[in-house]
């Protein structure tokens, strides 16, 4: 299923089956009811605002988890996945401005991150590898903005602050439910920043495949239905070129993932 959480033309939030017309069918329970079940369809809605397709209850993130952008950034992989988090306040849907972060130290840095974006739909802790995607509710397009001048000297060499300014945590278009992506690692990713692609590369190169970042996140912690997880980036980023491409005023951000669709973001001061 393709679920879309949406306003209505009475500003009413929903979720419903996507049309692709700007419709969706009114789905009649919670999304964490759907997996499993066939969803009884209600009315014909007008998707008047794109929502993110969940509202986040922890966003986790993981860095470097691409051996190739790991190659790009210079840094050896280490033996533990690098684990950062965003506020839920970061989180914007689908066609909602990227804001320059007014506080830069000069002029901003602000990188894009095309990723998938994990949704877990269960309760889990302690889960092994074996059964984690057993409690995946769906996946959907995410981009991890970060302001590089906060990442690399403002945060006191952790990356929280450079990653958590407000709209640095587009996601969507849509949640696919899991059954629909039986393999989470074959996957192809692409940012392209003014219609020029930037990124390109598959969930195949991953360090840590998604079941392995599950297992690892819910040692002796407890991930509840909403929580997202951010699985890293493909080589390409701004920061990394040569010289460094940063977003702009006026640019407009656009991050695929195959199966899933295109999350679309324009930056704005």
């Amino acid at each position: 299923m393709r679920i879309v959480r949406f306003l209505d033309s009475d500003g009413c939030e929903r979720f419903g089956l996507d049309r692709g017309d700007g419709t969706a069918a009114c789905v009649d329970a919670s999304v964490y009811d759907l997996p499993g079940r066939a969803p009884r369809a209600g009315a014909i809605g007008r998707v008047c605002t794109v929502l993110p397709p969940v509202a986040p209850t922890n966003i986790f993130c993981i860095g470097l988890n691409y051996m190739a952008h790991a190659r790009e950034s210079g840094i050896e992989p280490d033996p533990y996945p690098t684990v950062f988090m965003k506020p839920t306040t970061a989180a914007i849907g689908p066609g909602e401005p990227i804001r320059l972060p007014k506080c830069s130290m000069a002029e901003p840095q602000v990188d894009y991150e095309c990723e998938l974006a994990v949704v877990i739909g269960k309760a889990c802790r302690d889960v092994p590898a074996g059964q984690a995607l057993d409690c995946v509710l769906g996946y959907t397009c995410a981009n991890d903005v970060s302001a590089r001048d906060w990442q690399r000297h403002g945060g006191g060499g952790q990356w929280v602050r450079g990653k958590s300014f407000d709209t640095f945590c587009p996601l969507g278009p849509v949640l696919v439910t899991a059954d629909e992506i039986p393999d989470p690692q074959a996957l192809r990713l692409t940012t392209r920043l003014n219609g020029e692609l930037m990124q390109e590369g598959t969930t195949a190169d991953m360090i840590f495949p998604v079941a392995e970042l599950i297992a690892f996140l819910s040692r002796d912690t407890t991930l509840r239905p909403g929580t997202v997880i951010l699985t890293g980036t493909p080589p390409g980023v701004g920061f990394a070129r040569k010289p460094p491409v940063f977003c702009q005023a006026g640019d407009r951000v656009e991050v695929e993932v195959e199966n899933i669709g295109v999350l679309a973001n324009p930056v704005m001061p």
